[in-house]
């Protein structure tokens, strides 16, 4: 019998950082998770690809491989208001442009919003499609990630995209 949470669409790809589990609910992307320590979410649930999930699959390819630099895909991201207000602040960013905690704040209207900021991007369902890689401490400094192995994840990301930090 099928696990009731798992999602109704499901692929998997290889990447540069490790296996990519995508899921949608058959007119949009609802997650994508890197694996970590090997493992993905939904590792035990069999594929069950369709249109959505195909498209999304060519349009990570193409990026991995330095020929994409936006997506155009259908987004179905589960979170509360302030969570979508992040997460459409970081849609917009362009490839290699970064952002702070405190910017995202001033965009939402809350400039001391911080840690809510910071809980956001943690939450996003949809990482590297929705860039929270290009988020940055205030004095430049590379900050945490969930996704993926950490840290040296982002850092992967951000010098694929030709982000360069200072040392």
């Amino acid at each position: 019998m099928p696990n009731p949470t798992s999602p109704a669409w499901l692929r998997r790809i290889d990447s540069p950082l490790g296996r990519l589990e995508l899921t949608s609910d058959g007119k949009a992307i609802t997650s994508l998770s890197i694996a970590k320590d090997g493992h993905l979410p939904f590792e035990s649930t069999p594929e069950k690809s369709n249109r959505v999930l195909d498209r999304a699959a060519r349009q990570l390819d193409e990026y991995f491989a330095g020929r994409r630099r936006s997506f155009s895909l259908a987004l179905a991201a589960r979170g509360t208001a302030f969570q979508h207000s992040i997460w459409d602040q970081l849609s917009a960013l362009e490839w290699g442009e970064v952002t702070t905690y405190g910017e995202l704040g001033l965009g939402t209207g809350r400039a001391t919003a911080g840690r809510a900021v910071g809980g956001a991007i943690g939450a996003n369902p949809i990482p590297i499609i929705v860039p929270c890689h290009r988020v940055l401490g205030s004095d430049g400094r590379v900050t945490g990630y969930s996704g993926g192995n950490g840290i040296p994840t982002k850092l992967w990301l951000l010098e694929h995209e030709g982000i360069l930090l200072a040392a």
